[in-house]
C-alpha cells in the first residue's frame, strides 16, 4: 500500500505488500523487500537494499553518502537484512571503495539516533540501543549487545556475543562472549546469562569462562595466554572463535578486569 503522498522513483524495485507512509521518499536504485513498511519522512536513498519484512521508522536515512572526505562517489550499497527494526532518526551510510558496502543484517534492533557509518558490518540478532554511534569500518558479531549513547571508535571490533555497558567509549577490540564496561573499558566477566539464553550449555559457558581466565585473569600477555589456551582447554567452536579474534585483533584488546575488583565478574 503505497500512499499518493509519498515519493517514490520510477526506478526502485518494491517488492508486493511493501507499506510506504505518506511523505517517505524512495529514490532510484534502491530496492525493498516484501512485507516491509516504511514510515513517514523515511528517506531510502540510492544504494538501499531493504529486506523482507523490515520496519523503518519516520526520519530514518538509508543509505546516504558517506560522512568521509575520501569518498569520490562510487556506486556502493547499504544493506539492510530480513526483519530488521531501524527506529526513528537511525541513519545508515553507504559504503566506500574500502568495502563498496555497509550491512546490517537479519533480525536486528537499531533504536533511535542510532548512527551506522560507512563500511560498518553489522552481524544478525543484534541489539543496538538508543543513540550509539559506530565510527566507519566497525565491525560487529551476531547476538552482540550494545547499550545505549555508546561511542564506537573507526576500525573497532566487536565479537560474537559481546555486551557492551550504555555510555561506553569502545576504543579497543571486544572479543566474543564478554562483558564489558567501565572507563576505560574493561573486561568485567563473560556474557552468561546471554549465552543461557541462547541455549549454550553449561560446559559450554564453563569452557568459556576457562578461556578468559587465562586471557585476562592470569597475569599473563595476549602470546603467552593464547599459547596457554591451546595447550590447556580442548578445541571447541567457542574456544576457537575466541583464539581467531584475539590473533586478528587489529586495535588491541580492551584491557583486563583489575584483580583487586574480579568479584564484580561472574567468573
Amino acid at each position: 500500500m503505497n500512499q499518493p503522498l509519498a515519493y517514490i522513483h520510477p526506478g526502485a524495485k518494491i517488492a508486493e505488500n511493501v507499506t510506504i507512509e505518506p511523505f517517505a521518499v524512495i529514490h532510484d536504485n534502491t530496492e525493498i523487500g516484501e512485507g516491509s513498511w516504511i514510515g513517514s519522512h523515511a528517506v531510502i536513498f540510492p544504494g538501499a537494499r531493504i529486506g523482507k519484512n523490515c520496519r523503518i521508522f519516520p526520519g530514518a536515512v538509508i543509505a546516504g553518502i558517506p560522512q568521509d572526505l575520501k569518498f569520490e562517489g562510487e556506486e556502493t550499497t547499504a544493506v539492510i537484512g530480513d526483519n530488521t527494526t531501524i527506529r526513528e532518526c537511525v541513519t545508515v551510510s553507504r559504503g566506500t571503495k574500502d568495502k563498496y558496502t555497509t550491512i546490517v543484517g537479519s533480525n536486528c534492533l537499531l533504536m533511535a539516533y542510532v548512527h551506522v557509518a560507512h563500511d560498518c558490518i553489522v552481524g544478525n540478532n543484534c541489539v543496538i540501543a538508543n543513540s550509539v554511534q559506530l565510527a566507519g569500518h566497525v565491525e560487529i558479531g551476531d547476538y552482540a549487545v550494545i547499550g545505549g549513547t555508546s561511542a564506537v571508535h573507526q576500525f573497532v571490533k566487536i565479537g560474537k556475543h559481546a555486551m557492551i555497558s550504555g555510555g561506553s567509549l569502545v576504543r579497543k577490540d571486544v572479543p566474543p562472549y564478554t562483558k564489558a564496561g567501565r572507563e576505560p573499558l574493561s573486561y568485567i566477566g563473560i556474557n552468561s546469562i546471554g549465552l543461557r539464553r541462547r541455549g549454550f550449555t553449561p560446559e559450554q559457558i564453563s569452557d568459556i569462562q576457562d578461556v578468559y581466565r587465562l586471557l585476562y585473569l592470569s597475569g599473563l600477555n595476549n602470546s603467552r595466554a593464547i599459547a596457554a589456551i591451546e595447550q590447556e582447554i580442548a578445541p571447541s567452536a567457542e574456544r576457537d572463535e575466541v583464539l581467531a579474534f584475539v590473533k586478528n585483533a587489529t586495535r588491541g584488546l580492551m584491557k583486563g578486569l583489575a584483580k583487586s575488583t574480579s568479584g564484580d565478574s561472574d567468573e
